[in-house]
């Protein structure tokens, strides 16, 4: 690819940020294209030997006011990826003065906005419920699967399975989440998160995300999250999710689900063309 040669050959800027500890690498190639490959997000992800990440995001032009693709750790692509969208969002707003935002994403147009105190809001657009959308394997009842502990499925651009359990903590998450992910009934693999019910409008949520593992957060795990819980009945659909590395809120509204937060930009760098050839 030209543009892959191109940054082979040149230092790659990017940007660290992260929503409630959940990681991005974030490249900015509204100016210049970056084609990113499998390898190089997978070589960026390592946290040893590249510079670490839950997801990598890449802002590019676009009809609104971007476009944003999302990378997995070990170099697969999502269509969504809350927190990244509204660490981005927070960045497109401080550099352009605007409190309101459209994005483009393979999940479809997103809105964001200033939720004022420092905190960024993203719509995530409406779940998906049905079972050829998440996708699941074959036709079924989403609110509770044929699996044990019987887990609500739910779309949010990327598939969901939240178990909801008596105590978040007790679960071996690594366990637990690996096995899942992978079950046969999401050919496309799936976040899975353990949700524990604190009150009508707080959940205790920990997230294995596909792709990457355990992580500190999650934003569209944290929608999916407060919709499967509202649809059973278990609280409101405004709610407060208690995550590994913060709190989120989620209010899921008829114009889609809303999600607000605190976004962080820790640093900016410079990937070396040493590096970037190493990852062929």
């Amino acid at each position: 690819m030209p543009a892959m040669q191109g940054i082979m050959e040149n230092n790659l800027p990017f940007m660290k940020m992260h929503g409630l500890g959940n990681d991005f690498v974030v490249v900015d190639a509204r100016a210049h294209p970056v084609g990113v490959t499998p390898a190089l997000a997978k070589g960026i992800g390592h946290r040893q030997f590249g510079v670490g990440f839950d997801q990598l995001a890449v802002i590019e032009p676009g009809d609104a006011d971007a476009h944003l693709v999302f990378f997995n750790a070990d170099g697969s692509t999502s269509a969504a990826c809350g927190n990244a969208t509204r660490c981005i969002a927070r960045f497109l707003m401080t550099e352009s003065g605007k409190s309101e935002l459209t994005l483009t994403t393979e999940r479809g147009t997103l809105y964001a906005r200033d939720a004022g105190d420092g905190l960024t809001a993203v719509n995530m657009g409406a779940p998906q419920l049905d079972w050829q959308q998440i996708p699941l394997a074959e036709q079924m009842d989403t609110l509770e699967l044929p699996i044990e502990g019987a887990p609500t499925a739910t779309g949010m651009g990327n598939p969901h399975c939240t178990f909801f359990v008596e105590d978040a903590e007790a679960i071996p998450l690594a366990e637990f989440g690996a096995r899942y992910e992978h079950h046969p009934l999401y050919p496309q693999r799936t976040n899975v998160q353990v949700a524990q019910i604190i009150g009508p409008d707080h959940i205790r949520m920990r997230v294995w995300e596909r792709g990457v593992g355990i992580t500190l957060a999650s934003g569209s795990s944290s929608c999916a999250t407060t919709v499967a819980a509202a649809r059973r009945g278990l609280t409101g659909r405004n709610v407060r999710i208690e995550l590994d590395g913060g709190s989120i809120w989620v209010d899921w509204r008829e114009d889609g689900v809303w999600m607000t937060g605190p976004t962080r930009h820790v640093f900016s760098g410079n990937l070396t063309p040493e590096f970037l050839r190493s990852l062929g």
